[in-house]
């Protein structure tokens, strides 16, 4: 299949049916990549890309796989992924539905034996994403949700951990690329419990599940959180953008800046907003 960085086609309208039938083959084409994800965990040949950040040929195969698969079913949707060809410029979000696609999210961990690594789909109308499908590696489990149909971790409806923050709260935080924001990990440690576990999808993921109290990240890119977005709305939670707002989506830019935001509860956002400032 010859790689491009997205697939494009004009939009008609859609009918009644447009959401169930989209996440019913969303969460089909997921599970269909999951034995291929399973099967060279560990052992996949890695190569660099120019920002530094690992690619192998599953990450490939997989975004392949799964637009491929879209793709045949809702040919006017749009579809981007991190690991499909670099475009030279940003593409414009132009159709109601989209796609983004993060085939792999913590390749380090996956190449190296890891197993928080997750397959990240979201689905946006009209750029916002209103539904995620995550498969995440290490606990076998289908995490998928959105506004309006709720937040479930396999079979079981979640929501965000509630409790007022505390000490004894968990917050998910990812080394950051720029060392200047590294101070940030001293002030969650002084505060709470951290957890660093190297895929920010499932940060935001397990914090929409209550698994963590909370999240901060200074890493992420567009298709690193899409998916999990919508779990957290679904789930109760909120999201504070600390270097701008990224939805509704406009274009799709593999060159885009990097996301600095907060993630948890009502409260817990607004405890971090007090403890975590830009820089």
């Amino acid at each position: 299949m010859r790689r491009t960085s997205c697939f494009t086609a004009h939009v008609s309208s859609s009918p009644s049916s447009a959401l169930p039938d989209r996440i019913h083959a969303a969460k089909a084409a997921v599970l269909a990549e999951t034995a291929l994800l399973h099967r060279d965990f560990g052992r996949a040949e890695t190569t660099w890309k120019s920002d530094g950040t690992r690619v192998t040929a599953v990450d490939v195969a997989i975004s392949e796989n799964i637009f491929r698969e879209l793709g045949r079913v809702f040919p006017d949707d749009q579809y981007f992924s991190e690991e499909l060809a670099n475009a030279p410029e940003p593409i414009p979000v132009t159709a109601r539905f989209s796609w983004v696609l993060d085939p792999i999210d913590g390749t380090n961990n996956y190449v190296t034996g890891i197993a928080h690594c997750a397959i990240a789909l979201a689905l946006l109308e009209n750029g916002v994403p209103i539904y995620g499908v995550i498969y995440d590696l290490s606990r076998r489990t289908l995490m998928h949700g959105g506004p309006g149909f709720g937040m479930f971790d396999g079979e079981r409806a979640v929501r965000v951990k509630t409790a007022p923050p505390a000490a004894q709260s968990i917050i998910g935080f990812h080394s950051p690329f720029d060392k200047r924001f590294a101070p940030h990990a001293q002030v969650i440690a002084a505060n709470f419990k951290l957890r660093g576990l190297g895929s920010s999808t499932l940060h935001l993921a397990y914090v929409a599940a209550g698994i963590l109290d909370g999240t901060v990240d200074h890493n992420v890119k567009v298709w690193d959180i899409a998916a999990a977005v919508p779990l957290l709305w679904a789930a109760g939670g909120e999201m504070a953008y600390l270097n701008g707002e990224v939805f509704p989506l406009k274009r799709f830019d593999l060159k885009m800046g990097r996301i600095f935001y907060l993630a948890g509860s009502p409260g817990m956002v607004a405890t971090l907003r007090t403890l975590i400032q830009p820089i």
